[in-house]
């Protein structure tokens, strides 16, 4: 296919509008838009459509971190340009607690890799205005209602009233709460894991205080440092799962950063204006399969991961390319091999990733009750970080693990 397919005429019937496409996509964030982009470039028609509004969506601020082989797959389809252009390359990550800092420098470790840090609002920015230069059909403001696998159709609301969408593939990428994983039936295995640890995630209009992602160990609860843009900082604090945002205040959030990070040690933290707070809990999940029928779980929908070691919009972004790909095989040579295999291809990548995200979370956090099981555990996290720090195969293994998929 060298020209997107011409859509079909609209019809009418009793459930209102019913429009056709040829792989219709729910969800803007950075699943459907890189499958709708890959999709355009190689000729396929497609529809996304969003319950947000595209402010909403350009706004949302998320993870920043891009993995190898995300920038790869961004960079070689022409999705890449304004990371290329304002997404700096990193490579250094340290650990503060009791027993001093230590810095890894996990670009020259493992297999050479570093993360490109572009904040997400900006990717999805990026990523919205190629699609329409492609020719590709974004609709902001549709509420999906109903979802039919067997089909691949979707009802909807939305301003102009209600109505109906299908195409010949279905891909769901409304994240964890969407319709489209409530679709699929009761015979797929939904695993969940609550870690009992959560964040309060931070930003703030401040310039990094350090050159490396930080994560301080401490035994009032973790805390972590990461630079989003030159103006812009996120930070994490570890607070109790059923805390409230609002209850901390710009002087509790800075107080407990200057105790966690130990700035009467390091230094002091640059300060700026808190412009959001929320409360983020740390949770998994994996539906398994991530198909059913003619629909397609992508990126959230498919899996839930923890925001320990910034996996999730690159597992998206992999799932993304996969699907592409093998929705490019079966509509354009009749070769449905590898869309038959997208769960095996994608799950064992995603259990991977879940297993280093649990690493991850073991290796930050721990009880802040005082008792003899809480000293035990204490110890054995001061063990792990001393590994860390004198075991060149552990580092190895750190760093193949945090960049990788």
């Amino acid at each position: 296919m060298n020209q997107p397919q011409q859509r079909a005429e609209i019809e009418k019937g009793p459930e209102g509008v019913t429009d056709h496409t040829t792989v219709l996509i729910v969800g803007a964030g950075p699943a459907g838009l890189v499958l709708g982009n890959l999709l355009q470039a190689a000729g396929v028609e497609t529809l996304v459509v969003e319950r947000a509004s595209r402010e909403q969506v350009q706004t949302r601020a998320r993870a920043g971190f891009l993995g190898p082989h995300s920038a790869k797959v961004l960079a070689e389809h022409g999705l890449g340009t304004g990371m290329l252009h304002k997404g700096h390359s990193h490579g250094l990550c340290a650990f503060r607690g009791a027993n001093g800092e230590f810095e890894l420098d996990y670009a020259r470790l493992g297999q050479g890799e570093t993360h490109t840090v572009y904040p997400q609002q900006d990717l999805v920015s990026d990523l919205i205005e190629e699609y329409i230069t492609r020719g590709g059909e974004l609709r902001f403001g549709v509420t999906v209602t109903d979802v039919d696998a067997r089909t691949a159709t979707i009802r909807y609301r939305d301003a102009n009233g209600s109505g109906q969408l299908t195409g010949q593939f279905l891909a769901g990428c409304d994240g964890s709460r969407g319709m489209t994983r409530h679709a699929m039936p009761d015979a797929v295995t939904r695993h969940h894991q609550d870690h009992g640890v959560a964040w309060l995630a931070v930003l703030a209009e401040a310039p990094q205080s350090m050159a490396a992602v930080t994560y301080a160990i401490h035994d009032d609860g973790f805390a972590g440092h990461m630079a989003r843009s030159p103006e812009v900082t996120r930070y994490y604090l570890q607070v109790s799962p059923d805390d409230d945002a609002e209850a901390w205040t710009d002087e509790r959030i800075w107080a407990a950063l200057d105790t966690r990070m130990r700035t009467d040690e390091f230094g002091p933290l640059r300060r700026g204006r808190i412009t959001e707070r929320r409360i983020v809990h740390l949770r998994s999940e994996v539906v398994d399969p991530i198909q059913h029928e003619r629909m397609f779980l992508v990126g959230d929908a498919a899996s839930v991961i923890s925001p320990s070691a910034a996996k999730g919009a690159n597992l998206a972004i992999m799932e993304a390319e996969l699907l592409a790909r093998a929705l490019v095989d079966a509509l354009d040579r009749d070769d449905h091999s590898a869309l038959d295999a997208y769960s095996r291809t994608c799950l064992p990548r995603i259990w991977r990733a879940q297993e280093f995200s649990r690493w991850m979370i073991e290796l930050l956090h721990g009880p802040v009750e005082a008792t003899a099981e809480a000293d035990f555990q204490r110890a054995l996290r001061h063990a792990r970080l001393d590994s860390l720090r004198e075991s060149h195969a552990h580092q190895n293994f750190f760093a193949e693990h945090y960049v990788g998929i």
